[in-house]
């Protein structure tokens, strides 16, 4: 089960990109994660300021 970030919370503040260690992780109003590529790690959630970010 990937990471999965929230649409209604996120405020694409960029927070969670940069400590993404596998880049999937894309920027856009909302940002979103490639489930194919999340690894599962937990670092974006762990960085998220609106706690947007949480496991499907």
């Amino acid at each position: 089960m990937a990471y999965k970030i929230s649409e209604d919370t996120c405020t694409a503040c960029g927070t969670c990109i940069d400590e993404c260690p596998v880049g999937a992780i894309s920027p856009g109003d909302v940002y979103v994660i490639d489930a194919s590529a999340c690894t599962e790690c937990g670092s974006c959630a762990d960085v998220c300021p609106t706690e947007s970010i949480s496991i499907e």
